[in-house]
């Protein structure tokens, strides 16, 4: 199937590695351009490099940037129309909040996760979504947690829910100009963020989660890079203000 991404201009955030880098390469696979940001200069390089190396030659950039710092989706969108001339849509995915029980986060963990996994997530679809054209589309890398708490990640179950009703809130802002906004929820994906979580939690943590999923094994970030493309392509025009689970049936609530 042809997902008319040939030439549209997308921005990736978190895009050196995860969701984000997985999400990139599915995109310029399929004929995109790409903007990866990233916090770090050295695996935003790194990023781009393996991109070219997969036959992204020309068509992925790096810009540094952090989403807490309020000036850089500004950043992001004056580069990406300077480069190309146009922005089709956006995946944005921020780094999550540190493991901690909801009592236990102190103002300063609160405060911090909020800059980034909300406002700066925030500031960035509010900043990139005027710069698009019919047809543009942005989704949030959220969480499971937006249906069900998830043991030790209380910042995380405070904040994505919050966000999940900010996609709906602006999908139906942006739905009369033609451009979609959803929300995406990984499950348990095989990145290193997930492996961190899995090692702070004990050494039967992989196995019991596996357990809990129907599927049975943990996601690969490709196959969640591949939907994430998917739901941003002009094939998937009709799809708006939804929260969109890639968890392999571990989520129980419809």
């Amino acid at each position: 199937m042809d997902l008319g991404l040939a030439e549209r201009v997308y921005v990736v955030t978190g895009g050196s590695k995860g969701l984000g880098f997985a999400t990139a390469a599915a995109l310029v696979a399929d004929g995109a351009r790409v903007v990866v940001a990233s916090r770090d200069e050295k695996n935003m390089a790194e990023a781009v490099t393996r991109l070219e190396e997969q036959g992204a030659a020309g068509r992925a950039v790096g810009i540094a940037a952090d989403l807490a710092d309020p000036e850089a989706a500004t950043r992001l969108a004056d580069a990406t129309l300077a480069r190309h001339g146009r922005l089709d849509g956006a995946l944005i995915s921020v780094g999550g909040p540190p493991p901690a029980r909801a009592a236990d986060a102190t103002d300063g963990q609160w405060r911090d996760a909020f800059e980034t996994v909300f406002l700066g997530a925030v500031r960035a679809v509010r900043t990139l979504i005027h710069q698009m054209p019919a047809g543009g589309a942005i989704g949030l890398v959220l969480s499971t947690s937006v249906r069900s708490p998830i043991a030790g990640l209380g910042l995380s179950n405070g904040l994505r829910p919050g966000l999940a009703m900010v996609a709906k809130d602006m999908a139906d802002e942006f739905g009369p100009r033609g451009i979609r906004v959803f929300g995406l929820m990984p499950g348990r994906i095989a990145t290193d963020r997930m492996k961190e979580l899995d090692d702070s939690s004990g050494t039967n943590a992989r196995s019991e989660a596996m357990a809990s999923i129907p599927l049975g094994r943990y996601g690969d970030p490709a196959e969640f890079g591949r939907t994430a493309a998917f739901l941003l392509s002009p094939a998937c025009g009709y799809v708006t203000g939804s929260v969109i689970a890639v968890d392999g049936g571990a989520t129980r609530s419809l």
